[in-house]
């Protein structure tokens, strides 16, 4: 009716969305969850000397079994593989993938691609220098610092899984590319066993920790930007309510 009261519109609760990142983050936040304690229990093992006598045995089976069936063409490949999880390859991609979303305002997006890369990171320097684990014999690629967890493996695994939460939005969609970058991780860093570059252990402890920083961070910051919403949609209805 002309001339009637219109109560002021309230503001938008629902958080509009640069790119969603994750479908269920908090869902993110329990396999996150998980994953940190599935490979906190083989970190916990290898810092006592029969958890880690215990771990060496199985990493001496599978580096003696790895040994019998090493062939040419997969030698080839595994070096190719070792190739793609090095810092010639990740460290441009980090930057050029940082540089744009920097460039088209993706803030969300790009606060979860440097936190999740720096704190991956930081963790392999603390982590190797805490275990201060020695090599496998007889590798078959240059190596410069000590084993536990595998460089690479983390390195690697955080790009490829980070790199489709922050590109690619999530639904269905986006699965094949979780897969892509599932079958990456895994196949480059099992390339790092087969050239006697890590123990089995090493790659199995950094490709699941690097998996848990990926979605845990992305879930973190995509809780915080939610609350941070909340806190401003019920500043502005006090606002609102005061005005009436």
């Amino acid at each position: 009716m002309t001339g009637q009261f219109q109560p002021a519109t309230p503001p938008r609760v629902t958080r509009p969305r640069e790119h969603e990142m994750l479908a269920e983050h908090r869902w993110a936040l329990v396999a996150s969850l998980v994953l940190y304690l599935a490979v906190g229990a083989l970190f916990v093992l290898m810092a006592f000397p029969s958890g880690e006598r215990y771990v060496q045995s199985v990493d001496d089976w599978w580096y003696d079994s790895i040994d019998v069936i090493r062939v040419g063409a997969v030698t080839a490949l595994a070096h190719v593989l070792n190739v793609l999880g090095s810092t010639w390859v990740t460290v441009p991609i980090r930057v050029v993938t940082a540089g744009w979303l920097a460039r088209i305002g993706r803030i969300e997006a790009l606060t979860t691609w440097i936190l999740t890369i720096v704190a991956s990171e930081a963790m392999i320097w603390i982590l190797k220098t805490a275990y201060r684990r020695e090599r496998p014999p007889d590798g078959l690629v240059e190596t410069t610092s000590f084993s536990f967890p595998s460089g690479h493996a983390i390195a690697g695994t955080v790009t490829a899984i980070a790199l489709v939460i922050v590109l690619v939005p999530a639904g269905r969609r986006r699965r094949r590319w979780e897969i892509i970058a599932g079958l990456f991780a895994f196949t480059m860093g099992m390339s790092r066993v087969y050239l006697n570059a890590h123990w089995l252990s090493d790659v199995v402890a950094g490709t699941v920790l690097a998996a848990a920083f990926a979605i845990g961070i992305a879930a973190l910051v995509h809780e915080v930007g939610d609350a941070a919403h909340r806190r401003r949609v019920e500043r502005d209805l006090e606002e609102v309510d005061g005005s009436k």
